[in-house]
């Protein structure tokens, strides 16, 4: 499989066919620790931090990505946390961006 970070999301169109559980599986292996495949439709992971501050940082550099990206993920922010939740909307499963999204915010520096 190509390195997500490499890629770029693209637009996909309705109708599109979502991910398998092979495809799942596989795209999942490239991701770091802590991405969970939630009833085969989303994928999620929780993120802390010391404080709020640092979350609210990590959350707007998520929101810049995503913007750069044309992809945007469910974000939850609370004190020291943020919880995301990937998959793409328009055809109600996953798709290859949700990985490649899901990779890039891994990379947040």
């Amino acid at each position: 499989m190509n390195d997500l970070l490499s890629k770029k999301c693209i637009p996909c169109s309705i109708g599109a066919i979502p991910l398998n559980q092979e495809e799942i599986y596989d795209y999942s292996k490239n991701l770091k620790d802590g991405w969970q495949v939630i009833e085969g439709k989303y994928i999620e992971k929780t993120y802390k931090f010391k404080d709020f501050i640092e979350a609210l940082n990590f959350t707007n550099k998520i929101g810049e990505l995503a913007e750069k990206e044309g992809h945007h993920p469910d974000i939850y922010l609370s004190w020291g946390k943020v919880a995301l939740k990937l998959w793409t909307h328009k055809i109600k499963g996953l798709h290859e961006n949700d990985f490649i999204l899901a990779a890039k915010i891994d990379n947040i520096d």
